[in-house]
């Protein structure tokens, strides 16, 4: 819950000025969820219903997490579905309207077990509602460099859609708009990533009190689980090869030394240079990576070849890993193993038409 507080009232305004739809209405709202990290389209198969600006539903017809979490019982998805639920779709609408509600019309626990759609939810700006209140760790990650990272524009001259100021619409056609707009979508999730990471980690070290390496400990074990399987599918879904052009392939892609510039890190001929940057000094991913911290980097190395090694050398900052081949095949991390108990570390997206939705 904190984590999401924390973060997302940023990284959503940050997307609708990136993609020129600012508002203060139900759309807006309902654009920012399509292109949150937090609402993977189809794995979390939101379907949305507009009355007029101020009113409208969302109901999800998939929802991944909830299958996730309905074999552990019936607590685990209370806490879940109401005990995170409640406080975080207020967060996220915050950012567009501090007087949106987000309330259920019924969701999980489902009765019966085979419910659908999962749940179903209404949405209504009203002056009369008290606005919502930000959470502090709000104002700490305000003041990272991740949250005012200036991205390249996008290039209004290329082809395809530059933003999202038309209608909204059933599933965004990512195929439709342009290179340049797409770039800056990912690279906009990209640092959705690093801050909601940088949230968590205000969040673990208030509990962590002056225990240090506890917190470093948890943060980079979330790393490891997040960096193994985020390379498995990259490298799946773009058909990359094996071996040190795969794995060179995946980590200029990785959203851990994304986006450029944010992290600087250099990879050519299986050999990683990584320098200094805002992201060191924010304290995100890449910082909790060095010589004496390889293992979200083997993470990654593991889950395109197993037989290439990590071996870097340098400071904590400025450093270089090199890929070695081995004979072995190193075993895959636990927190990978984790990390794959979710749907999502399998779900393959479908082609879907992209329709646009009026008032009904």
């Amino acid at each position: 819950i904190e984590e999401w507080a924390g973060a997302s009232p940023i990284y959503t305004k940050r997307m609708q000025r990136a993609l020129n739809y600012e508002g203060d209405d139900v759309p807006t709202i309902f654009k920012g969820l399509q292109l949150d990290i937090g609402a993977p389209p189809q794995f979390m198969d939101f379907r949305y219903t507009v009355h007029d600006r101020w009113h409208g539903e969302f109901q999800l017809d998939h929802c991944g997490a909830l299958l996730d979490v309905e074999p552990m019982g019936e607590d685990y998805v209370f806490g879940m579905c109401h005990t995170i639920e409640d406080p975080t779709f207020d967060a996220t609408a915050v950012a567009t309207n501090p007087r949106a509600q987000m309330r259920p019309i019924h969701r999980p626990p489902r009765v019966p077990a085979d419910r659908r759609p999962h749940c179903a939810w209404t949405v209504i700006i009203d002056e009369s509602h008290p606005p919502a209140e930000e959470s502090p760790a709000l104002d700490l990650v305000r003041q990272t460099r991740a949250a005012t990272w200036q991205l390249d524009s996008i290039d209004r001259a290329d082809d395809g859609l530059a933003d999202y100021s038309g209608p909204l619409v059933s599933d965004v056609d990512f195929g439709a708009f342009s290179h340049s707009a797409l770039v800056r979508m990912a690279d906009e999730v990209c640092l959705q990533m690093h801050l909601l990471y940088l949230s968590f980690a205000i969040a673990v070290r208030a509990r962590a009190g002056c225990d240090a390496e506890l917190a470093a400990t948890v943060g980079t074990r979330q790393l490891i689980g997040l960096a193994g399987l985020g390379a498995e599918r990259i490298h799946r879904a773009l058909s990359l090869p094996g071996g040190v052009d795969g794995v060179s392939r995946v980590v200029e892609l990785h959203p851990l030394f994304n986006p450029a510039g944010y992290v600087q890190a250099e990879i050519t001929g299986g050999r990683l240079v990584v320098h200094r940057s805002p992201a060191h000094d924010d304290g995100a991913w890449i910082a909790l990576c060095s010589p004496e911290s390889v293992a979200p980097l083997q993470a990654i190395a593991t889950a395109v070849d197993p037989h290439l090694a990590v071996r870097a050398g340098g400071t904590s900052t400025d450093w270089t890993a090199e890929l070695v081949v081995t004979d072995f095949a190193a075993a895959e991390f636990p927190e990978v193993k984790v990390a794959k108990v979710s749907g999502g570390s399998t779900f393959r997206f479908q082609p879907r038409r992209s329709l646009p939705l009026t008032v009904v």
